[in-house]
């Protein structure tokens, strides 16, 4: 009887966890479809900023900002994407905020004081990359893109070789597709701005430390070129831009995990808890167990 109870009293804080979970949860969806249903109704004008990278690098060709739809429901999905990232990026405040509050709760005082920045440098920087991905990356991507074209200064098809017709090739762009390649590079910018987030955090939790960071520079370099190569179009310029953009927060991170030390360090040393590596390599702790083995073995390897 006492270990039924026993159990049934150890289950109820889990049970309770989960109910609150749950109701985080369904906070944040609502939020979600709350945003999504508000970015649906002005899911045009949203659209048509996007595509002020492709339209500023049509226009400085001489070109008409025509995208088209290939298919009858694509103007339907297209208005579905750009609610769910819009949605997305409205809720996220609120959906922070639940999360936080079920967290926090579990946390010390020193663990909240800790975690709080990173939750908010968080979408701060999301959106930093995001920005340097839509105004920065993308027109020189699009610039890179439609260097392909192939028609006369005057929109004439351009003449073939011998015996050949005249040819033109002209962008006619689908809305549908032009969507899912900007999203992939604000994604992608985004994300990769998280790097210093990312590692500052490992570092604070001890990780990852700023001499182990500088001791795999020459893998991170690699990483990020093959990162830069995946990312990217095959355009030499925006995989250079996009390398010192992440090797530089890679640098960044570096220099933060190193100030988490320290500030750890100068903690530990007021408290009197931090040992010196050297003092630690100087002390000689005298064992006397372990100096009469020492000699009881001595003694029978002699005999």
């Amino acid at each position: 009887m006492t270990a039924s109870k026993d159990i049934e009293d150890s289950s109820a804080p889990l049970i309770e966890h989960l109910a609150e979970l749950r109701t985080r949860l369904i906070h944040s969806v609502v939020a979600f479809i709350i945003g999504m249903v508000i970015c649906f109704t002005v899911a045009t004008p949203i659209f048509n900023f996007l595509t002020e990278p492709l339209c500023t690098v049509l226009a400085e060709r001489g070109q008409d900002c025509d995208l088209i739809f290939i298919s009858p429901q694509e103007g339907f999905f297209v208005a579905i994407k750009v609610s769910l990232l819009g949605g997305f990026i409205l809720a996220f405040p609120y959906i922070a905020n639940q999360m936080w509050r079920f967290v926090a709760p579990g946390l010390y005082k020193s663990e909240k004081g800790a975690f709080l920045p990173f939750l908010v440098a968080s979408p701060f920087m999301f959106i930093l990359g995001a920005s340097f991905a839509f105004y920065v990356v993308t027109p020189l991507a699009y610039d890179f893109f439609l260097g392909f074209q192939q028609f006369g200064g005057a929109g004439e098809a351009v003449e073939g070789g011998t015996g050949a017709a005249p040819l033109s090739v002209v962008f006619q762009g689908s809305a549908q597709e032009y969507l899912n390649l900007t999203i992939k590079f604000i994604v992608a910018f985004g994300l990769c701005f998280q790097l210093p987030v990312l590692l500052t955090l490992m570092g604070k939790a001890g990780l990852v430390s700023a001499a182990g960071l500088r001791s795999v520079r020459k893998y991170a370099v690699v990483a990020i070129l093959i990162l830069a190569a995946l990312v990217t179009p095959p355009d030499v310029v925006t995989q250079v831009i996009l390398f010192v953009v992440v090797y530089g927060l890679y640098e960044l991170s570096i220099q933060l995990v190193a100030r988490v030390e320290r500030k750890r360090e100068a903690e530990l040393r007021a408290q009197g808890l931090w040992v010196d590596d050297d003092e630690d390599e100087d002390f000689d702790f005298d064992d006397p167990l372990t100096d009469a083995v020492a000699e009881d073995e001595d003694d029978k390897g002699k005999s």
